[in-house]
């Protein structure tokens, strides 16, 4: 669907986010650096404020495909909560090359901000009631760190109580 290079995802996403009239900031980060764990311990942010963009498929005849954001500090809930609003008899993780397909972002990077308008997103609740959030800035290169009305106030966002389940 969305073939975008890094770069243009970036961009894309810093615009979507501008747009929003909340303030926030980007963070650079090393591209190695990128995925939640290492980010976290090398820029000492905690992983209860980490909000990871997930990308989640629905097998059927036509696969349904949905963007979860859940904390770090959560698992999220594939096999009860999303199959069922996916209406599918099954759901799991999109692959890497799946992921950059349909979003044109990179894993470390996916981020709910600039995805295709039909693919829907869906924000566990506690994402919600942290002072600030760490999301993905559609590149491994950079994060969006705000507060958790820029999601709120994103068009096509859903918040969903129960989309996750406590990690452990």
């Amino acid at each position: 669907m969305n073939e975008a290079e890094p770069k243009d995802a970036e961009a894309a996403v810093l615009a979507a986010v501008s747009k929003l009239g909340i303030d926030f900031e980007v963070f650079p980060c090393d591209e190695a650096l990128a995925d939640t764990a290492a980010f976290c311990a090398a820029y000492g942010f905690s992983p209860q404020d980490s909000a990871n963009t997930i990308l989640v498929v629905g097998k059927g005849a036509e696969p349904r495909y949905a963007a979860c954001v859940v904390l770090a500090t959560t698992r999220l809930d594939v096999n009860r909560t999303v199959r069922a609003r996916l209406g599918a008899r099954k759901a799991s993780f999109a692959g890497a090359e799946e992921t950059r397909a349909i979003t044109g972002m990179v894993i470390g990077g996916v981020t709910p901000f600039a995805l295709p308008s039909e693919l829907p997103i869906w924000v566990d609740l506690r994402v919600t009631e942290r002072q600030r959030i760490v999301l993905g800035g559609g590149s491994r290169a950079c994060k969006v760190v705000g507060p958790p009305t820029l999601l709120i106030a994103y068009p096509g966002v859903e918040v969903v109580e129960g989309l996750a389940i406590p990690a452990g």
